[in-house]
């Protein structure tokens, strides 16, 4: 989905809102600086174009919350019983005074009904216009600022206000204060032609796995689907491709999955696949490149471990579009946001979705302003309240900040005190969605790079009290004391292998590591045990984390070797139970089966 504004008037819009000058404006967001990392150059080019989101509030949003609790509740008369598209947006809009305020006020600028884009619940309003523009409506000044490590660009803010009467009917505008940059997760390996050495037995014969069962040695060094199969204990269950159920996996950041590497990769790893597709689905203009040169590690890694593992469930790669980062000698058309937004828009206006969806992309949630973090963190809520399993890897810094080299982690808080703090991933960390970590070997141990810990935006969920709870008495006292919030949704949830998948990329053979390879790997097994339940007459299990931590829990590889090391610090340990490492641990298919199936 593309957006099509037509280009305002600029010199008119400016002189209608000459008026708006006397209005009393007070500050509606403001952060001290740029995070660390960022730096301020010249101010931005008044000509410039920049998109932007306007967030207005849903006052029916504690309901859809109080619905998705109720319908994910294996205890709940209503367990199953998820919403309609129609259901949700309704409980999503804005209040109709709402509307009509601030459609006054963007009219007073010259914008247009013809000028704009509402979402499907109506609940977000996109207008493209100049900097001058959006800096007189905003009563702020928008600079260049570049990230001194990837020196990319962007045009931002500090700090924006509003008139003092629209306050309660905007919730929030970005870009603004937002300096993200989303990235996919991957340990520091990324690409190799070699796996990596590190085996901890040799490569010929067979080991015993977690569930009694033969697993073949090589996959101690070589993960491939039949050693996922194997280890997770699933051989021999086939997916239907006529039941209704689907999976999913997304693209951001120009990642484009390579067809022809798809099906080389059907032949090694699952024959059976050999010639079989996915579907498309362009979102805010992802394109589908299928030059060998545009082939993206994440793309393909996600495509064909997902759809390789589920075949014959038919498969949906969103491919969602994002204008690159602002680079200032050269004419680039558009500022964007990070695009969770774009994709939550676009899906949350489909009728019918893929019951199972993985996202292997994230940022440091510290960079992400907290009403945003909790506007998107409600968008996963309202798909979760469809009966959509939404899952997220869980990042590859450990505690740290997503880098995987201890050594170069910036373990900073972005607040002006600049202390040392742990840093967790979002939207890992939204309550409403399955967090991924990672593991390695057999017998299994956490990898170290898993990202793990505790949300600085997001209270401890109710579901998590028993298990955290039991975590957190199990640390000495003081340990690590002021680096992270006790009382913060504990990350991940679960995890699965992420070290050494082999794949296939611009038509050879090669390895990569990283949560990435957990999340499509995690959720190829939740999307056969909603195979088994849609088979058998009964809804997808939806919002996974309210039935892992009741029930689903007994069905999962208890991880107790290792830690996530970051910010100087050995990180937390993997022990008995949950753990802010690898959750509680890696599937076993039979037993979570027999869970679901009862459930």
């Amino acid at each position: 989905m593309r957006l099509s504004l037509l280009a305002l008037p600029f010199a008119a819009a400016l002189v209608k809102a000459v008026h708006h000058r006397d209005i009393p404006y007070k500050i509606k967001e403001s952060i001290q600086g740029p995070p660390r990392g960022w730096h301020r150059n010249g101010p931005a080019p008044p000509d410039h174009r920049i998109e932007l989101k306007i967030a207005l509030p849903q006052p029916h949003s504690p309901i859809l919350e109080k619905h998705l609790w109720e319908v994910s509740n294996p205890k709940h008369e209503r367990y199953g019983a998820y919403l309609s598209k129609e259901e949700t947006e309704e409980l999503m809009a804005p209040h109709p005074e709402t509307l009509d305020v601030v459609s006054e006020w963007l009219s007073s600028y010259g914008i247009e009904e013809e000028h704009l884009y509402r979402s499907s619940a109506q609940d977000w309003v996109t207008i493209r216009v100049p900097v001058a523009l959006a800096e007189e409506m905003l009563d702020t000044k928008y600079h260049i600022y570049t990230h001194s490590d990837s020196g990319e660009s962007i045009v931002r803010t500090t700090s924006y206000s509003l008139p003092e009467g629209l306050h309660e009917h905007v919730e929030l505008i970005q870009p603004t204060t937002m300096f993200t940059r989303l990235k996919s997760f991957k340990s520091t390996l990324h690409w190799s032609n070699t796996v990596s050495s590190g085996s901890l037995s040799p490569s010929t014969g067979t080991l015993t796995g977690p569930a009694g069962n033969p697993i073949d040695a090589s996959c101690n060094g070589t993960i491939t689907i039949t050693c996922l199969k194997e280890l997770y204990n699933a051989v021999g269950y086939n997916t239907s491709a006529t039941n209704g159920n689907k999976i999913a996996v997304t693209g951001y950041l120009e990642q484009y999955a390579n067809n022809m590497d798809l099906q080389q990769f059907f032949q090694l790893e699952n024959p059976m696949a050999d010639g079989s597709n996915y579907t498309f689905v362009s979102v805010n203009g992802g394109l589908n490149n299928q030059s060998y040169a545009a082939a993206g590690v994440e793309a393909n890694l996600d495509t064909q471990f997902a759809f390789g593992l589920t075949y014959p469930t038919p498969p949906t790669f969103y491919s969602t579009g994002g204008s690159p980062p602002y680079i200032p000698d050269a004419l680039t058309p558009t500022d964007s946001n990070e695009p969770y937004v774009n994709w939550l828009d676009y899906v949350s206006s489909q009728e019918y979705l893929p019951q199972t969806i993985s996202t292997s992309y994230g940022d440091d949630e510290q960079t992400v302003p907290y009403n945003y973090a909790t506007r998107v963190c409600l968008g996963f809520a309202a798909l979760g309240a469809r009966g959509i399993s939404i899952l997220f890897s869980s990042g590859d810094g450990g505690v740290g900040d997503g880098d995987a080299n201890p050594a170069t982690q910036q373990c900073f808080s972005n607040d002006g005190t600049n202390k040392t703090i742990f840093i967790p991933e979002f939207p890992a960390a939204c309550p409403y969605v399955t967090s991924v970590g990672g593991t390695n070997y057999i017998p299994e141990t956490a990898v170290f790079f898993s990202g793990g810990g505790f949300s600085n935006y997001f209270p401890r969920p109710d579901y998590q009290n028993t298990a955290v709870s039991k975590y957190l008495q199990s640390l000495a006292p003081g340990t690590y004391e002021g680096l992270y919030n006790p009382n913060g949704r504990g990350i991940p949830d679960v995890a699965a292998q992420a070290w050494n998948f082999l794949i296939v990329y611009q038509g050879q053979t090669g390895y990569v590591a990283g949560t990435s390879c957990a999340s499509p790997t995690f959720a190829s097994f939740v999307s056969m045990l909603n195979d088994a339940r849609i088979s058998a007459g009964k809804p997808p299990l939806g919002f996974l984390n309210p039935w892992l931590y009741e029930a689903g829990y007994a069905g999962l590889n208890d991880i107790t070797v290792g830690n996530n090391p970051g910010c100087g610090t050995e990180g937390f340990n993997a022990t008995i139970g949950w753990d802010p490492v690898t959750g509680f641990g890696t599937p076993n298919f039979e037993k979570l089966l027999s869970l679901a199936m009862a459930a």
